[in-house]
């Protein structure tokens, strides 16, 4: 925007633009002029710049307004943004403005509000290209740029601040926007192309992005999708397909792609973003390009990428090529590109955390103006005000502590010439249970001291003779049978004659659980240190009543339940992948 074309007067911040309405709470753009603009200004007649948000038209009708407020000015009448306080009956009265003794109203902003504008805004482009997440800029207006889809119950019905979250990020690689016609498949619905499940930790100490290969061998289950005039179609699943067919194949939408997710990796995704060619293009020319780095120089013909060994910087639609290229590294394929994008997105979270790209305000009113028409959200993250939260839950992630994975794979053993890859059953469990139990791929020191505290402030005090202990032992996702040969262990091994099976639990946990009442502490210790509970494993909650009336804590045995006599306190393993940090640089090969 160009204050000094709209009369605001020289050095003005576009940031201090921003007000703050009192009767809302939130900031708005405020656009028109705050006094008549002199002939020679009104002459120039600059057209908005896109950063107006389409304001033009209001701009024009704010035109009479003004006028009569300098008509009223000249007749000794006062306008002012805010109300002027009721002078209380008796009470002498305000002295005008600018008199001796007199208050000129001022309408203050928080210290913090012009930070605030600048920081969340920034994180926009993360979440189209793979790592990151929203913010606001223009309110309703960039409100009016998101585009939603209906995905039903495949996603959560809200978005939590308080809880671990999930967000399927979906490249896709139809032909959509200008100068994209010679890209990707042309009879393309728009395939998953590029997919990431970015899972943030529930403490925002750390956050993983797992890429999903498009050649995965999966089954694609039913999915239930809405059509435009309300009612529902109910695409058929298909086995032993590519995964990028779980998306635009047979009208399928995203939230077919995130039920897929949940069929192969029994992972629940929360969310879903969507983007498509022009992302990338336009999202790296609002930040002014993304350094790269290639190990040997690339000439593409394919992707028509061209670029010398080395450093260099990408935009537009050398971005894109850059993101797209196959033939330039490694072995040609796909799981290859794939480290290449991950590299891309590191670079990307390292441009928008720069102090060059938060502390400019017209750059970041490009890059949300950018984001927010090329993103493709459900519905119950489709509104800025959920978005900006979003952007603030993954400003607190320390770059450092983002980790790239990708699931691992092998060749697929039923093709002869291979060109797709199948789950490794060896590995993937342990990648797909460490995201579901919130376990970093990085580490994370200073949680890890939070957490050893609190264990042992959960542990540490008197402890019950195990005759004493009462304890109802249910089966939540532990192998069957296992309830019942806990029970036997703990009462003939460990004495513990107060317990009893409680049968299944209503759902199944990813970890053995212990709930007991505060009374009931010293009880709780006590049976942590015969089965090796960790403290995290102590939940503070109720008590139940057991056949003899009497109250009794609840042992849940989870996935991660040993066997009976098998300490649960071992350490958890880091599951054996390649991966990488977004704060380091690192050369395509």
């Amino acid at each position: 925007m160009d204050a000094q074309r709209r009369g605001r007067g020289d050095q003005i911040d576009p940031a201090d633009q921003w007000v703050l309405n009192p009767n809302t709470g939130e900031y708005e753009l405020r656009l028109t002029p705050s006094a008549a603009q002199s002939p020679a200004s009104g002459a120039r007649g600059s057209t908005p710049s896109p950063g107006a948000g389409g304001r033009t038209a209001g701009a024009r009708k704010a035109a009479p307004r003004a006028a009569s407020r300098d008509a009223a000015s000249r007749e000794g009448a006062t306008r002012t943004d805010v109300p002027t306080q009721r002078r209380r009956r008796g009470a002498p009265e305000e002295p005008p403005p600018g008199r001796r003794g007199g208050r000129r109203p001022v309408q203050r902003k928080p210290k913090k509000a012009k930070k605030a504008l600048v920081w969340t805004g920034g994180t926009m482009a993360f979440v189209l290209v793979g790592v990151g997440a929203a913010g606001y800029f223009y309110l309703q207006h960039l409100e009016g740029n998101v585009t939603t889809t209906d995905i039903g119950s495949a996603g959560a019905s809200d978005f939590s601040k308080d809880e671990a979250f999930r967000i399927l990020i979906i490249g896709t690689d139809k032909r959509t926007g200008e100068g994209n016609e010679g890209y990707g498949d042309k009879g393309s619905s728009g395939h998953a192309d590029t997919t990431i499940l970015l899972h943030v930790a529930k403490d925002r100490s750390n956050a993983t992005a797992l890429s999903i290969p498009r050649d995965l061998i999966v089954n694609i289950p039913d999915c239930p999708t809405k059509l435009e005039d309300g009612s529902e179609k109910i695409v058929p699943g298909v086995q032993n397909a590519r995964f990028n067919r779980s998306l635009g194949e047979g009208g399928r939408d995203p939230g077919c792609t995130m039920r897929t997710v949940k069929e192969n990796t029994g992972i629940q995704v929360d969310h879903f973003m969507m983007a498509d060619f022009n992302a990338v293009k336009t999202l790296t020319t609002a930040v002014d390009g993304v350094d790269v780095c290639v190990e040997k120089p690339v000439n593409d013909k394919e992707s028509k990428l061209v670029l010398p060994a080395g450093e260099s910087t990408v935009e537009g639609e050398q971005a894109l090529a850059f993101v797209r290229t196959r033939k330039s590294f490694g072995n040609s394929g796909d799981l290859d590109r794939i480290k290449v994008q991950q590299q891309f997105l590191g670079s990307l979270m390292r441009k928008m955390s720069s102090s060059n790209t938060l502390t400019n305000p017209s750059k970041l009113l490009k890059l949300a103006e950018a984001a927010t028409k090329a993103l493709t959200v459900d519905k119950a993250i489709g509104n800025v005000g959920t978005l900006k939260d979003i952007a603030l839950e993954l400003k607190k992630v320390p770059t450092k502590n983002i980790a790239f994975t990708t699931v691992p794979v092998k060749d697929n053993p039923a093709e002869t010439v291979k060109a797709t890859v199948v789950l490794n059953e060896s590995k993937a469990p342990q990648v797909f249970d460490m995201i579901k139990n919130d376990v970093s791929f990085t580490e994370v020191k200073e949680q890890k001291k939070k957490e050893k505290d609190a264990e042992a402030a959960r542990l540490k005090g008197a402890k019950a003779p195990a005759s004493e202990v009462r304890v109802r032992v249910l089966n939540g996702g532990a192998v069957a049978g296992s309830a019942q040969k806990t029970l036997q262990y703990l009462q003939v091994e460990e004495g513990v004659t107060k317990s009893e099976n409680g049968g299944n639990a209503p759902a199944a946990l990813a970890r053995t659980t212990l709930e007991y009442a505060p009374d009931q502490a010293d009880q709780a210790r006590r049976l942590a240190d015969i089965m090796g509970l960790s403290g995290s494993a102590l939940k503070p909650g109720e008590s139940v009543t057991n056949s003899q009336g009497l109250p009794a804590m609840t042992l849940t045995l989870g996935k991660d339940y040993k066997g009976a006599g098998v300490k649960l306190d071992a350490p958890v393993e880091t599951a054996d992948v390649e991966k990488s940090t977004a704060d380091k640089v690192k050369c395509a090969s």
